[in-house]
């Protein structure tokens, strides 16, 4: 086990490797220099990477005009820190000296240890409504020009500015929403969600050891509260892990069965169904080649491209790149085809991507309907369901900013599909 470092040299060192070498934060955080952290000090070194991932835009902005140059990544990415640490609260005269304390460490940064004194305390010297005004990170050039053909260039520029926003944290309850927005100082959400106001450790908030909710956004609930009820139904969760969807249609009362490929994913799920004590068959199993009798309802959150949970992991955009879109929409549509086989005739799918891309939503809804012509959108119906989400092939399109006095969303996609001329249970 190395050494123990300081949060602000394990985040420096994680910046690097995410925005230099395109690795997840998820594995950064994993790797033994973080575990020979404690607790507290990775969460800090976690929460110094977020923000400067989710600000970069606007410390880059501020930063440029006082650089004849750009610095090497590592000092770039000190930089960047510690103007989004003095912008956003740090006591400015120890973030300096710990930067500048910083770049002295290795000898290939200690001739930079005057340039990061001197432009950081130009930086302490900016006024806060500068950094307000700055432009908000933008898009990878690769996703921009996508969606803004689809939600035109202003449109981007509002889901950037989302992104800007740290999102709070969204809960699903068991029962008794209002109960536990109380209880917990949040508030319940149109869709029945509980969303706190608060932030502190969640396993320490009453409820959690008994089980009584779990965390997921309001945006990924919604495609089990379109199934309707499900009291008594064979439930297929494809992909599954790490278990909310999962957790919701057991305590609506189905008859659950999980299904993921990753044992690693399935291990987490089943302690998540341990806490809440609720219950359901857990598989470890391709999807494209699972086979068992047929299912009431099918819920399929399809691998994707996760582009619609950049304002909650801002490590995406330097991770995920366009190549690999097209397999996942290839994946994406043989595990629709393989669903109709695994669907009884007169069963429920609920089809949902956490993708901004019109290729892994609305458009995977027309080529289904192409291939499968028995096959119709049902009329999404769900409490709190804005009819301004519904798109125009029947599918329900979320986006980061949405419910913009509420604190926002995922983007997320989602469709509900029946063959026709079959009847919905009473």
């Amino acid at each position: 086990m190395p050494a123990p470092i300081s949060p602000r040299r394990a985040a420096l060192e994680g910046l690097s490797q995410i925005i230099g070498e395109g690795r997840m934060m998820s594995d950064v955080v994993s790797d033994d220099v973080w575990m020979a952290l404690s607790p507290p000090e990775r969460a800090t070194a976690q929460r110094l990477m977020t923000e400067t991932l989710r600000y970069l835009g606007r410390a880059d902005h501020l930063l440029t005009p006082l650089l004849q140059r750009q610095p090497p990544l590592k000092v770039m990415n000190l930089l960047r820190m510690a103007t989004v640490e003095l912008m956003t609260g740090g006591a400015a005269h120890g973030v300096v000296n710990e930067a500048v304390k910083m770049a002295g460490a290795t000898k290939k940064t200690a001739p930079m240890k005057g340039l990061v004194n001197a432009v950081l305390r130009k930086i302490t010297a900016i006024d806060a409504s500068d950094w307000d005004a700055a432009p908000d990170t933008r898009l990878p050039k690769w996703l921009r020009p996508r969606l803004a053909k689809a939600w035109t260039k202003s449109g981007v520029a509002v889901i950037e500015r989302a992104h800007a926003v740290p999102p709070p944290v969204d809960l699903s309850v068991k029962s008794n929403p209002d109960h536990w927005a109380k209880t917990l100082d949040g508030a319940v959400l149109p869709t029945g969600s509980v969303r706190l106001t608060g932030r502190g450790q969640l396993s320490a908030l009453p409820g959690f050891t008994e089980g009584d909710w779990w965390v997921q956004d309001a945006a990924a609930a919604l495609p089990v509260h379109l199934l309707g009820d499900v009291t008594g139904l064979r439930a297929l969760d494809i992909c599954a892990a790490p278990g909310g969807k999962t957790m919701q249609l057991a305590a609506k009362g189905a008859d659950v069965t999980a299904l993921d490929i990753s044992d690693k994913r399935m291990a987490r799920l089943s302690e998540n169904l341990d806490r809440t004590k609720l219950t359901a068959k857990i598989v470890v199993a391709d999807a494209l080649t699972y086979q068992d009798d047929p299912f009431d309802a099918i819920l399929l959150d399809a691998p994707c491209s996760a582009t619609g949970t950049i304002r909650r992991h801002p490590d995406l955009p330097y991770v995920k790149t366009q190549t690999g879109i097209q397999d996942l929409v290839t994946l994406q549509r043989a595990l629709l085809g393989r669903t109709v086989q695994t669907l009884k005739p007169d069963g429920t799918l609920v089809y949902c991507t956490c993708s901004l891309l019109r290729e892994e939503g609305e458009d995977q809804i027309k080529w289904f309907k192409s291939q499968f012509p028995d096959f119709e959108t049902l009329p999404p119906r769900a409490a709190g369901l804005d009819p301004a989400w519904i798109s125009p092939e029947g599918g329900v399109r979320l986006r980061p900013d949405y419910w913009p006095d509420l604190g926002g969303m995922d983007g997320f996609y989602m469709a509900v599909l029946r063959r026709k001329g079959e009847t919905l249970p009473a």
